[in-house]
């Protein structure tokens, strides 16, 4: 049991590690979470700082899930099916919370892309496509994240993934919605950024 403790939290610092924020501060000096969005994530580092660190941070947060997963897959062997997932879930946490940046995170999409595509590639494919389909025609990043949590459970429920796995990516899919609540608020009011959006465009456009 000490074991399974100490690889969750081991995910749970690894997961803390926010690369948006160290690639700010190491290309601009500047704190990621002070600019666009506010958000320590792949999405607002795009924005400011541009494709390469954008694309950067989104393949490492994706690491860093894949790393937690197979930390417990290692700590956990055949004896603990359930930490895997709960390894998983604990970057997740850790990468929206950080211990080491006064748990201001991001909203741990990249995290999870990394965490269920090791869990479960095929169901994470079909999540994938969906959110990449409606970030396609919206140019919305928010709703493709939020399609991308509900499809999850779904599709691993219909492959046949075993309960673990399935509550987790429930439970995963509730922390995303609860780190999209501004977004959720803003979509509805027609007030959220799209995809390349220029300054002073409508939202709307």
């Amino acid at each position: 049991m000490f074991a399974s403790i100490a690889a969750i939290a081991a995910s749970y610092l690894l997961g803390s590690i926010s690369f948006s924020i160290l690639v700010a501060r190491w290309l601009k000096k500047i704190d990621i979470r002070q600019h666009g969005s506010g958000n320590a994530g792949a999405t607002n580092t795009l924005r400011v700082l541009g494709k390469g660190p954008g694309i950067a941070v989104f393949l490492l947060d994706i690491a860093k899930g894949i790393l937690a997963v197979w930390i417990g897959r290692w700590v956990g062997a055949d004896t603990a099916s359930w930490l895997p997932i709960s390894c998983g879930l604990a970057a997740i946490v850790g990468h929206n919370w950080p211990v080491y940046f006064r748990f201001k995170g991001g909203k741990g999409i990249a995290t999870t892309v990394g965490v269920m595509a090791t869990l479960a590639f095929v169901p994470a494919c079909i999540g994938g496509a969906i959110a990449i389909a409606a970030i396609a025609l919206t140019r919305y990043v928010s709703v493709g994240s939020l399609l991308f949590a509900v499809a999850l459970p779904v599709a691993m429920a219909l492959d046949g993934h075993n309960p673990y796995e399935v509550g987790g990516a429930i439970i995963v899919a509730a922390l995303a919605f609860l780190r999209h609540r501004s977004n959720i608020v803003k979509l509805a009011k027609g007030t959220e950024n799209k995809l390349g959006q220029r300054k002073g465009e409508p939202h709307g456009s």
